[in-house]
This record gives structure tokens, sequence and C-alpha cells, in this order.
């Protein structure tokens, strides 16, 4: 289903009349073959990319291992589209790889919901869409062919039971632990999972106390804003759970500004999601006792899934990305040299 003379048309639009995106409805990060490489190879595999934004360190991860996946050298055209964080602009941007009759469309959801119409319009123009990261609720699950990620309840749910050993470790079962929650996006699949997890631990734990969930957006400005205003509120927080590393660090800043500390160390526990490089650093430092990963490197494991497609194979629907924790007690040195994110 590779469409040759798209790649070819593509190409020979940019090169004469430069701006010819506005004409398609789309400004994106162009893998552009050189002259040479369309007369030598004509069989480039179109991709639309629908991405959510840049909002963290995770994410442009995630990006970058999208944008080295598929490019020119391996056989793919890339059509990238930031959304920054607008449903409305994922939508259009769908739409426009449906007009340009792409190979394919892999989009990373900013919320679950309201994805029916638009992909049931891909599904009528028979072009396969890959939903990576977070997932969506839909009328029929035949309206994207597979879906690549994390497992973010269990990413919840291991946090808990890792808190739950923790505190066994301190002396401390049978105490008040007083818990604030700085969540992602509402209703993002990252937020429900993470937030479901941990309140899975939480539920079996009669002394846990969940003071607050507030919605920090996934980032470090307004992890910020928020943690500050959880501290005047609530005079004992034991332990903070932050649904992503960028509000963690917003949350840092926040509270070693109030003259408290957090850590292995300190007297808030910090328990932190997406374990990016910076984070690690911060776990060095003793800020953050426990970092759990959400492997940003889908890259490689979407092309494996499109080269399978291409060759008629079947996919399954739910496709789980490896991952692990990190904690104060590891070598982070040793971690931080094999980590490349």
């Amino acid at each position: 289903m590779i469409k040759r003379f798209f790649s070819i048309f593509v190409v020979v639009l940019l090169v004469s009349i430069g701006g010819g995106w506005m004409f398609f409805g789309c400004v994106p990060d162009k893998e552009i073959p050189s002259d040479d490489a369309v007369q030598d190879e004509e069989d480039y595999i179109v991709i639309g990319l629908s991405q959510i934004g840049s909002e963290s360190d995770w994410r442009n991860a995630n990006t970058g291992s999208f944008k080295s996946v598929f490019t020119a050298e391996n056989g793919y055209y890339l059509l990238f589209e930031d959304a920054q964080q607008k449903q409305e602009n994922q939508l259009k941007a769908v739409r426009d790889f449906i007009l340009q009759e792409v190979d394919y469309i892999i989009l990373d959801p900013i919320v679950e919901t309201g994805w029916d119409t638009v992909l049931m319009e891909a599904k009528d123009a028979k072009i396969p869409v890959i939903l990576v990261d977070r997932q969506i609720v839909v009328e029929d699950e035949d309206f994207y062919t597979c879906w690549v990620g994390s497992d973010f309840r269990e990413e919840g749910r291991r946090a808990g039971e890792w808190l739950e050993e923790y505190l066994k470790d301190q002396g401390r079962q049978g105490e008040e632990i007083r818990i604030v929650t700085l969540q992602g996006t509402p209703e993002s699949s990252a937020q429900i999972g993470r937030t479901m997890g941990f309140q899975d631990v939480v539920s079996r734990n009669a002394d846990w106390k969940m003071l607050d969930r507030r919605n920090g957006e996934f980032t470090q400005a307004k992890g910020q804003e928020v943690m500050r205003d959880l501290l005047r509120t609530y005079e004992d927080i034991d332990v903070l759970i932050s649904e992503n590393d960028n509000m963690t660090f917003g949350a840092i800043e926040a509270i070693e500004s109030a003259g408290r500390t957090c850590g292995p160390k300190g007297d808030i526990i910090v328990i932190s999601f997406d374990a990016v490089r910076a984070a690690i650093r911060y776990m060095q430092k003793g800020k953050i006792n426990a970092d759990f990963e959400c492997n940003p490197l889908l890259g490689p494991k979407v092309a494996q899934i499109i080269e399978e497609l291409e060759d008629g194979g079947h996919v399954e629907k739910i496709q789980y990305i490896e991952e692990q924790y990190f904690d104060a007690s590891m070598d982070l040195e040793r971690i931080l040299e094999e980590r490349v994110y």
C-alpha cells in the first residue's frame, strides 16, 4: 500500500514552491529525501505522526525516538504534527493525513474520548491507525489497528507496592501516612492508569490517608504552583506522588522554597514517574526516593509493527513496552551511564 506517486509529488512540490505544506494544511517536520534518493528509491512508506506536544523531557525523548526511526534512509517519509496540547489540533492533523493519503497514521491521543468520528474516517480511507503511549475509548475497536505503550495502572500499582515495602523497612507500618498526588492531564491514559494503580494499594492500607489529588498538567511550572499551594493547605505531608518527572522537579522547588526537605533523608517521600536522566540525577542528590519508568522509546516497536503489516501479517491489539524502576539504593552512576534518555 506504498504511495509512490505521493512521495515523488511531495518532494517536487516542496522543491518548487517551498512553503507548500501550508497548501496541505500541515506544517510538519520534514524528513525530505534528496532528488537522487527519489530517483533511486520511490518506495517510501509515508507516516503521519500526531504528537501531543513537547511538555516534558519524556515527550521530547518519545518524539526523538520516532524521528530517528522513520527516516528516508530507513525507507520512510515522516509528516510530523505537534498538537500543542489541543485535541482539536490532533483531529485536524489526522484529517489532513487522510487527505494526503498517508500509508499509516501514528496517534498519541491527548485524551481518551472524542475520537470515534475521525478514526472512522481513517478506517473508511483504509489507513491503519497505530495508537501510542495513551489509550482511547471508542465505540468500535476496529477503528484502530493496535496500541503500543506502557501499562500505566501497573506503574501506579508498583509505586504503591514500593511504598509499602519502604515504609515497612523504615518501621513505619501502622503509622498514619498522609499523601498528596500531583496528577497529569485529566482523562489522559497516564493520569487515569497511575492514579487507579496507586489507589489499588491505598485501598488496602487503612493507615494511608490521601489528603488531596490535583492537576499539575504534566509541566514543571504547574507542578511547582500546585505543590506550593498543597504545602500551604496541609501542614503535614508525608508522601508526594507525582505522575511525571517534570511536575516532580517543580514540586521539589516548592518544597525547598517552603523550608521543607524531601528524598531519603528528608521529611517528604517523593515518588515520581517517567525516570528520565534528569530525574536520576535528582535521585543522586537525594531529592527523589523512587522513580517508575515510562519507556518513551516506542519508535523501533512501531516500526516493527509496520513491517509486519507491510508483509501482510497480523499484530496483537495491545502491546506493552518493557519497563523498570529505580530507587536511591541502586548504583545510580552506572544507570546514568547506560541510560539513553
